[in-house]
C-alpha cells in the first residue's frame, strides 16, 4: 500500500512541475519518468540549444541534468531546493541528438539529500556527471491548495 502511495505522490509531483515549470516548455524536455528519488528527462538538441562552436550548450545540458534531479528531489512529496550543484562535462553533443538525463538518489537524510545525475547520448555514452544536494523543507509539494 505505502509503494503505490509512494508512487502517486512521486507521479503528482511530475504533473505539477512538467505543467508549471517554465524551462521544460521552453528548451524542449520530455519527462519520461518520475518515482521516489527517481527521475529520467529528455531532449533532442535542436538549433536553438547549440551555442557559438555548434555544439550543445554546457548550459542546455545543465539545465536539463537540473530538472531531472529537481523532480527526483521533489518526489517524495516535501519541498526541496538545492545547495549545491557541480558538472563535470565529458562530450560535445551536436546538432540532432536525443540527451537523456537520469537522477537517482545516493543519500536520503531527514534534512538533506544528494543525487547524482548523468547525462547520456542514445547509444548510452555518458556526456555529463552532477552531482547535487538539497535542503528538504517542511512543507509540502505540490503546496497545498
Amino acid at each position: 500500500m505505502g509503494n503505490d502511495a509512494s508512487k502517486a505522490v512521486a507521479e503528482g509531483v511530475k504533473e505539477y512541475i512538467a505543467s508549471r515549470d517554465r524551462l521544460i516548455d521552453l528548451l524542449g524536455v520530455e519527462v519520461l519518468e518520475v518515482s521516489p528519488g527517481y527521475a529520467k528527462v529528455a531532449l533532442t538538441v535542436e538549433d536553438m540549444h547549440l551555442n557559438a562552436a555548434d555544439v550543445c550548450h554546457g548550459g542546455v545540458l545543465f539545465s536539463l541534468s537540473d530538472l531531472a534531479f529537481a523532480l527526483a528531489s521533489n518526489s517524495y512529496g516535501s519541498l526541496a531546493l538545492a545547495l549545491e550543484v557541480s558538472m563535470s562535462f565529458l562530450k560535445a553533443v551536436s546538432l540532432g541528438e536525443r540527451i537523456l538525463a537520469e537522477a537517482k538518489e545516493g543519500y536520503l537524510g531527514k534534512r538533506t539529500a544528494t543525487y547524482i545525475m548523468t547525462v547520456t547520448n542514445a547509444r548510452g555514452e555518458m556526456i555529463a556527471l552532477t552531482k547535487g544536494t538539497v535542503y528538504r523543507f517542511d512543507k509540502p509539494f505540490p503546496p497545498e491548495g
